[in-house]
């Protein structure tokens, strides 16, 4: 949900329009605005400090994405998560990742070893601290490494694309503290192999970790709607 204390960063090259939409958008995406809450035009703008217009035009365009919908009598609000949204997400996010992981067993050097094993370090304290922000940020950044140590600008420019959907789920998935020590053990898994050049392996564990990640956001989804029944 949105604090008092919220405050989008103006962009004076960006119609303020854009700016309402790229604000609201990035909270529905890292889970600030939840999957069901309500967006109220009045509340939102006063916080944000703008009119109901570039809110209401802001939502619009959010409902075309399908991050927002409209309930009757309600108005909008948050998409919810759906079963297949993130089946087919994570679907082909586990093609990229194992295809990343085969081509970056041929390329990656020391320091891509190096950078993979600081965000492992980094995400382990962040887990202990149960900081959900920079269990976050290292996660991403683990799978960017991979990523980038293709070279592959297709494959990245893909990755990149699919990334902002993903975390949404990648969200969910880490908010249940219980999987960090299987985040942490997967990305160990995943460094080992990829140090030893095994391209098979990688590959295998990099599905693997993507597949876990979706069973543990499914019993999150499943739990949440036991909870509201």
């Amino acid at each position: 949900m949105i604090e008092d204390t919220y405050s989008m960063k103006i962009n004076e090259y960006l119609p303020l329009r854009d700016i309402v939409f790229q604000t609201l958008r990035k909270a529905i995406l890292t889970g600030e605005l939840e999957p069901g809450e309500r967006l109220m035009e009045i509340q939102l703008g006063e916080k944000l400090g703008v009119s109901r217009t570039p809110i209401r035009e802001a939502i619009r365009k959010l409902e075309l994405e399908g991050l927002v919908i409209m309930v009757p009598r309600k108005g909008a609000q948050v998409a919810q998560f759906t079963e297949k949204d993130i089946q087919d997400v994570l679907e082909v996010r586990a093609a990229l990742e194992a295809l990343a992981a085969k081509i970056a067993c041929k390329r990656m050097d020391e320091r891509a070893f190096l950078k993979l094993q600081l965000a492992i370090t980094e995400y382990d304290y962040a887990a202990r601290d149960k900081d959900l922000d920079t269990m976050i940020q290292k996660d991403v950044e683990f799978h960017e490494i991979i990523f980038n140590a293709t070279q592959n600008d297709k494959l990245i420019y893909l990755f990149n694309n699919l990334r902002e959907q993903v975390n949404r789920y990648r969200i969910a998935y880490l908010k249940n503290t219980e999987e960090s020590e299987a985040v942490h053990t997967e990305h160990m898994l995943l460094l080992e192999a990829l140090q030893k050049r095994d391209e098979h392996l990688a590959g295998e564990i990099a599905t693997k970790h993507i597949q876990t990640q979706c069973a543990s956001i499914m019993r999150f989804i499943k739990s949440k709607i036991v909870e509201e029944d």
